[in-house]
């Protein structure tokens, strides 16, 4: 009713397609562009109800005085100047983290988990945080995503040897198991020698939607079509297109309370989107439920903040707001007038290194403790970085050092937890621990910020309502 244009049946009723792990086709859709057509609609809805918008403007820091929100301490880029905003309500919004992984991952660059550190420096828990999504289907080289369209048209994923390998790992499904499953067997199946290009970060699998013939790709898929042959230099036409896993959804985020609200446990504060864990997603999230969860949630936190803000007076914290403004803004010039120092890229693509190779789709013991104390190593370069640009105005120098210190704190959350969860469910597979183990893990990880800035972990239990846990078979 916004006028978001969905594809059609022939009936003109909203055409629907299967997804992986769904047992009937329900996943509602715009060719393959379903996400950017949402944005665009609710875009212009907000241009229609005259929504103001803060340009470039880059979240620092939450306010919150004995457990009530105030504001925000914003960076103005047009201006390079540190802004307040006084607020009695505030909604999280701001997405993933998935740009710690850096190039193997379907995240646009803004994806740097800065709202999930902020609302975890102002005293917010950050919940099941080791519970990362690798997709399937990321362009070779890239780690772009080739949307599950691909699939949900039926796409074959070939191996080396021109086989339909995902027979051997679920045979019911083939290509529509669920991402976990198809992203692990791709890493299988390179392990094992039957990728292209050997068994390194280059090596790959194919799609081939060439059965599917010109008219389906064209008018259903040309979107993947256009980025295979701008980024792979193939046509899925002709040719098969090179794919190999990549990072894309972050399960765990900022822990809301009330679902019912989008609450958080600061009075004032809610969140939704990727940036939240209402745990509508569990340890792993189905193609299409993200769109879903924005759509549905967007509404429900505006909804909760606004009934929040009618009922509530702003609370004085000029003070903190002045206070916090202060430090950011002596930190910016401490920060840029630095003239020695590990470069900030530097520290960006040690921190990508570590966790794909030691966090990634397989996790063990050995590995991820290596990747905690790379992470920690990284964190204390962080402090003495050097960033290398004074100039204000659009310094984007400055933001980009601001991101990697939200990318660290989050990437030692998700390291955190994933040690501390010493069994395999969902998305989280451990070759260490490779049961699911409901005895004692069937509980949210909860992870918090102490005053000496190390992490608390704490737990509390699932809720369960009409559907009870149970093995998941193919």
């Amino acid at each position: 009713h916004m006028g978001a244009p969905f594809s059609r049946t022939a009936e003109n009723k909203i055409a629907q397609r299967n997804f992986g792990g769904q047992s009937y086709p329900r996943t509602s859709y715009s060719a393959d562009k379903t996400g950017h057509v949402i944005l665009h609609t609710t875009y212009e809805q907000c241009l229609k109800e005259g929504v103001r918008f803060l340009q470039e403007w880059y979240l620092l820091d939450l306010i919150q005085v004995d457990g009530v929100l105030g504001g925000a301490v914003i960076w103005n880029m047009k201006k390079g100047k540190v802004e307040t905003i006084k607020a009695k309500a505030i909604v999280m919004s701001t997405g993933g983290a998935g740009r710690i992984f850096w190039t193997r991952t379907t995240n646009p660059f803004l994806s740097t988990g800065d709202g999930m550190a902020a609302a975890f420096r102002a005293g917010c828990g950050l919940k099941d945080m080791e519970m990362i999504q690798f997709h399937p289907t990321g362009l070779g080289k890239t780690g772009i995503l080739m949307s599950e369209a691909v699939r949900g048209e039926g796409g074959y994923l070939l191996n080396s040897e021109g086989e339909r390998f995902m027979k051997k790992y679920a045979p019911n499904k083939m290509e529509l198991a669920s991402r976990d499953v198809v992203a692990k067997a791709i890493e299988v199946e390179i392990a094992e020698g039957r990728g292209f290009g050997g068994t390194g970060l280059d090596a790959y699998v194919v799609a081939d939607l060439r059965h599917l013939g010109p008219e389906v790709i064209i008018e259903k898929l040309h979107g993947i079509r256009d980025l295979a042959m701008c980024f792979e230099h193939c046509d899925p036409l002709v040719q098969p297109v090179p794919i190999r896993p990549t990072n894309h959804y972050i399960m765990g985020g900022i822990d809301v309370v009330d679902y019912k609200t989008c609450a958080t446990e600061i009075n004032g504060l809610f969140a939704s989107g990727e940036c939240s864990n209402i745990s509508i997603h569990g340890a792993n999230r189905l193609g299409g439920n993200s769109l879903a969860d924005g759509v549905v949630f967007g509404k429900v936190s505006g909804a909760g903040a606004a009934d929040y803000a009618e009922k509530h007076d702003q609370i004085n914290c000029d003070a903190e707001l002045q206070a916090c403004a202060d430090a950011w803004e002596a930190k910016f010039k401490e920060v840029t007038d630095r003239t020695a120092g590990r470069p900030v890229v530097e520290i960006r693509d040690a921190l990508a290194n570590a966790m794909w190779n030691k966090c990634g789709i397989f996790r063990d013991e050995a590995r991820m403790t290596e990747a905690l104390n790379e992470v920690n190593a990284l964190i204390e370069d962080y402090k003495t970085c050097y960033v290398g640009d004074t100039e204000r105005n659009y310094n984007m120098a400055f933001v980009n050092y601001c991101e990697i210190g939200s990318m660290l704190t989050v990437a030692k959350a998700i390291v955190s937890g994933a040690l501390w969860r010493k069994e395999s469910r969902g998305a989280h597979t451990r070759d260490d621990y490779t049961k699911r183990d409901d005895e004692n893990y069937l509980v949210h990880s909860i992870q918090k910020l102490r005053e000496d800035g190390e992490y608390e972990m704490s737990t509390r239990p699932v809720v369960f309502t009409k559907y009870q846990p149970e093995e998941r078979k193919y």
